[in-house]
């Protein structure tokens, strides 16, 4: 905060000139600088002292002293940033980012993307809004949901976008040939990210806490109990089979921290700054898999770069810089694809929408132009033909003689392109003579929305994790939508179903299983899926390790910068 001040003090001294020299008297700086005569004195010394300015002062009150100036506010605020990024002051550097200009974004450019600070290779990335909480279980944001595969370690992990789970704490697992009973061998060199040993006591303490949160507990319905059964064996004993356990460990909401200290994790990175402006990570050094190859990774909250009407917008990329700062106006695209994740809709069928109405309504959405004029960036949005690769949309014939409702009721949540998505509906709907009430829910999820019955029409998105299939059963199982939009016998029939697949051993089986769920929930002109996004990561030419994940990240640990140049 000194320097913040001592920039503010100097940027007004040297304003009425643009700094050119002065004839001033001490009496009209101490007031441009709204401070006493003894004090601007001393702040003239200091800045003399520095070698910003030359004040030669004039004996006799009144006179009129000349101030010569020597660096720029502009070339005193960067060596400041700079000065207090190489001490590692990074919430200082921040700070004095918070008073720069509309060029901010040439200001910060050189101090963001891959730097070298003290020998040690360092990513900066600038970032729109702050991070929610890395809380136990689920977490909306696709960004939290990365940073928690990166800080805290599962009993198994997903390997790049191979949707089979591997070893991870366990370096091993078996299951009794009823199913019912699970052994997770675990490796005997671990170490939470404070330096002390992992204990298997202790993740059966963290396992069991899961556990206890409602949206986890029925992930884990069919877990009776978690017994410790070897000083390197953790045992889960099921009521019924559920062989979809080992992705249920693998996924980011079963990431285990510290029973005690639920920010201390033991993934390939500790958290060491996590404040609204600033999230700083740092190696792990006694990591148990792949060493990462970066030292540190540094969240810029700075949504000043951003383009404050987009809000929480998808439109916003991972904007990612890596290289010498002369190299950042040869950024190009090394990373794009089309995410499995989607925008859906459902529609409650009741006593004022029935299911013939229902597909008319998936018709229009489908059938018509809709989808393809959204006036949404070129290139964002992907209208989609397919809940997942294969799982293709039913068609109906055509339903124009199918009257619409007078009136219905349509909520909505993030992302903001959903708005868009709602206005044209509306607008459209009101052509064909139904009235269309539309309710946005702010927020990411369903959970907290107290008016959900009253939907007829929902829409929102999906994200689809590393295990394509699995991901959608753990939607059905776990997201408030699903009791709202069915019928307490129809959720019921659901939830009977999961169970009965989850009970295949074989993979294929229970994929099948749960393409049936879904096509017949299309069928039922329940669910609809809209479009997918683009996702991408721009960087200059010999950028090396960053590749696209499914939640459109790239993973910290294959991250690498070239040596600095001589």
């Amino acid at each position: 905060m000194r320097q913040l001040n001592r920039l503010n003090q100097y940027q007004r001294l040297w304003q009425p000139s643009a700094g050119a020299p002065q004839q001033v008297t001490v009496t009209e700086l101490a007031s441009r600088c709204f401070c006493s005569e003894r004090h601007v004195r001393t702040l003239l010394r200091q800045a003399q002292d520095a070698g910003w300015l030359s004040w030669h002062a004039q004996s006799g009150r009144g006179k009129r002293g000349e101030l010569t100036f020597h660096v720029s506010p502009e070339s005193l605020r960067n060596t400041m940033m700079e000065e207090a990024l190489k001490s590692g002051q990074q919430h200082n550097a921040l700070e004095l980012a918070q008073l720069a200009p509309e060029d901010l974004r040439a200001l910060l450019h050189p101090f963001l993307g891959g730097q070298w600070q003290n020998d040690a290779p360092t990513l900066r990335i600038p970032y729109y809004r702050s991070l929610d909480p890395l809380h136990p279980g689920f977490l909306p944001g696709r960004a939290e949901q990365h940073l928690a595969g990166q800080v805290f370690s599962g009993l198994t992990r997903f390997n790049g976008n191979v949707s089979e789970p591997t070893g991870d704490l366990a370096h091993h697992w078996d299951v009794s040939p009823d199913g019912l009973r699970w052994h997770f061998y675990i490796r005997s060199t671990l170490h939470w990210h404070n330096g002390d040993k992992i204990e298997t006591v202790q993740l059966q303490r963290s396992l069991t806490a899961l556990l206890t949160l409602p949206a986890l507990r029925k992930l884990f319905q069919s877990v009776l109990r978690i017994e410790v059964t070897h000083p390197q064996c953790l045992t889960f004993i099921l009521h019924q089979p559920d062989y979809w356990l080992a992705h249920r460990l693998a996924a980011y909401c079963s990431r285990l921290a510290h029973p005690d200290q639920p920010m201390t994790g033991s993934g390939p990175f500790r958290l060491t700054v996590y404040d609204p402006e600033l999230v700083r990570l740092e190696s792990h050094e006694q990591y148990h898999l792949s060493h990462p190859l970066l030292k540190a990774i540094e969240f810029w909250i700075t949504p000043q770069l951003f383009d404050a009407e987009l809000g929480t917008s998808c439109r916003h990329p991972v904007q990612i810089a890596v290289g010498e700062p002369d190299e950042l106006s040869s950024l190009r695209l090394v990373s794009n694809s089309t995410s499995l994740g989607f925008c859906y809709l459902t529609l409650k069928q009741s006593a004022r929408l029935s299911e013939m109405q229902a597909r008319r309504l998936i018709n229009i959405i489908h059938l018509s132009t809709l989808l393809h004029t959204l006036p949404l960036n070129e290139g964002l949005i992907t209208p989609t033909e397919e809940l997942l690769p294969g799982w293709s949309i039913p068609r109906w014939t055509d339903l124009t003689d199918v009257p619409l409702p007078e009136k219905l009721t349509l909520f909505y949540h993030l992302p903001v392109e959903l708005h868009t998505m709602a206005s044209q509906l509306q607008r459209y709907l009101a052509q064909q003579g139904c009235e269309l009430e539309v309710v946005f829910h702010d927020a990411k999820t369903w959970d907290g929305c107290q008016r959900l019955a009253d939907a007829d029409i929902m829409m929102g998105d999906r994200l689809i994790g590393e295990a394509p299939e699995y991901t959608l059963e753990q939607w059905l199982r776990c997201d408030a939508l699903w009791p709202h939009l069915l019928s307490a016998p129809q959720y019921a029939h659901l939830q009977a179903t999961l169970d009965a697949v989850q009970t295949q051993a074989d993979e294929q089986a229970r994929h099948a299983g749960l393409k049936v769920i879904f096509s017949r929930l299309m069928e039922n002109a329940v669910l609809t899926p809209l479009f997918n996004y683009q996702y991408q990561i721009s960087a200059p030419p010999g950028v090396n390790g960053i590749r696209l994940n499914t939640r459109g990240w790239f993973d910290f640990t294959e991250a690498w910068l070239p040596a600095p140049k001589s």
